[in-house]
């Protein structure tokens, strides 16, 4: 049965409640579309209760204390190799070029490799550091300055071994499109605590956007209040922000207000919760275009700051794009992820384990260590959880293009945690002796989401939305909060 035969199958009563409400509310001179637009959100799954439609960015309590009030996430598309920086193998080395174990290959799956691929140790050399004893490759050098001020995952698993559909499993608990983004999640849940930037930003470096593109900042079905709104990191951070020339601040405060009460209007007639957003977008592009140019001014910063990150004033980079995160973290943004390619190492151009591995590396190394130190430093990373991680991992066997470069590998890989509720200085999990799969500590993907939500004040089964008949979450029938790496 179609999406349109279930709505008029489920919403004929709802319809009759709403209309009468609306009859009831008139008489009473209360607001038609208020009214009827919160009858709307409790009656049908589109909002939680305690969300005013009017304002649903509010903030909001979770299910219990929160450890963390906002989030930071590095998402380093492409998938960073775990065998090149986190996770040393000395049996791997022993073996390479020969034949993987066939026990370790039955049932497995893999996106590229042909069968015929040898075992392919590590290419750069790995040091074990800090207190924590940690694997850490010689391309990574600043994370020795954070090497015990983070929790680091080494028995990460999931489901999906290509690109689009693993970050969009990672990012929306379902590989895809149509679901909520972690950071919708997070919002719909909390709301925000800054009224003059969105709840949830993204921001993009690299040589392209990630693959499965806006859908994995998308709201789904949850109102688009709570979608992700990507910020430029040079210019104006949106697009057509300034006000056109010749017009003047009051001029356009009376433009928004006249197309704000068309819009009520037209609210009062339908009833479309969109409307309301619609409304709410108009009143935050209004506050932005003074909020938005503040923010991008790194001139407020120092120069010790800007050299510790590694920015370049006037030019887009990370390392830009993690000082803009502590900053929109200050002002109240409750979810703030980063997109970085291109960490693809298959061997092709563009994509080897040799020079182009290393300047990806070198282009997130420097700002992901400052970004910790400096929120420490600022008292903020107690309740800032910053995760740092591709959508998988990569293969023990070698692929072989243009040059040898690893697959995608689904069954093991590296993570890592700070701040916001998790111990500092702790290893969790661990792998074979050749990196095939986790022998302890496994972390799936859904796990990770549970974590996250639990971080920040929520139980993931009881934050759920109704669509279509049934109770949503992040989490999908799946996820543990892994209790072990909590502080």
């Amino acid at each position: 049965m179609s999406t349109s035969a279930q709505s008029e199958i489920r919403n004929p009563k709802s319809e009759i409640a709403i209309a009468t409400r609306r009859h009831f509310f008139s008489q009473c001179g209360v607001g038609v579309g208020s009214m009827a637009l919160a009858a709307l959100f409790q009656s049908d799954g589109l909002a939680a209760p305690n969300i005013d439609p009017a304002h649903p960015l509010a903030p909001r309590q979770p299910h219990f204390p929160a450890q963390a009030k906002s989030v930071i996430y590095l998402f380093m598309a492409g998938a960073p190799s775990q065998l090149e920086l986190f996770d040393d193998k000395p049996k791997l080395r022993d073996l390479h070029g020969q034949p993987p174990p066939k026990s370790l290959l039955e049932g497995k799956r893999f996106a590229f490799l042909k069968g015929n691929e040898t075992l392919l140790g590590a290419t750069r050399k790995l040091e074990r550091v800090g207190q924590v004893g940690m694997d850490l490759g010689e391309l990574l050098p600043h994370h020795r300055k954070i090497v015990d001020e983070v929790c680091w995952l080494r028995g990460m698993t999931t489901d999906v071994f290509n690109h689009g559909p693993a970050k969009l499993f990672v990012n929306t608990g379902f590989p895809a499109p149509g679901r909520p983004a972690m950071g919708a999640w997070a919002t719909y849940g909390l709301g925000s605590e800054s009224r003059d930037l969105p709840g949830f930003v993204v921001l993009q470096s690299g040589p392209r956007g990630p693959r499965a593109g806006a859908s994995l900042w998308a709201s789904g079905f949850l109102p688009t209040s709570f979608q992700g709104v990507p910020l430029r990191s040079k210019g104006d951070p949106i697009l057509h922000l300034r006000s056109p020339a010749g017009i003047t601040r009051q001029a356009e405060r009376d433009f928004y207000n006249t197309v704000g009460e068309l819009n009520r209007a037209r609210l009062d007639v339908v009833g479309d919760p969109e409307i309301m957003t619609r409304i709410n977008a108009y009143e935050m592009a209004y506050r932005m275009q003074t909020s938005a140019p503040d923010l991008m001014d790194l001139s407020q910063e120092s120069a010790d700051t800007l050299r510790e990150y590694g920015v370049t004033p006037g030019q887009p980079s990370y390392a830009t794009n993690c000082l803009l995160a502590r900053r929109l973290v200050e002002r109240g943004v409750r979810f703030v992820q980063l997109y970085h390619t291109n960490w693809d190492s298959h061997g092709g151009p563009g994509e080897n384990l040799n020079e182009d591995f290393e300047k990806v590396c070198k282009d997130v190394d420097q700002a992901s260590a400052a970004l910790v130190l400096d929120l420490k430093q600022r008292g903020l990373l107690h309740d800032t959880l910053v995760i740092w991680g591709g959508e998988f991992g990569r293969t023990p066997m070698g692929e072989v293009r243009n040059t040898i470069g690893r697959d995608h590998h689904i069954d093991a890989y590296t993570m890592w945690l700070a701040g916001g509720g998790v111990k500092s200085g702790f290893m969790h999990g661990q792998t074979d002796e050749l990196g095939f799969g986790v022998v302890e500590g496994k972390v799936h993907v859904h796990d990770l989401q549970a974590t996250v939500l639990h971080l920040l004040g929520f139980d993931h089964e009881r934050l759920t939305y109704r669509f279509q008949g049934r109770d949503f979450r992040l989490t999908d029938v799946h996820g543990r909060v892994v209790q072990e790496i909590l502080a």
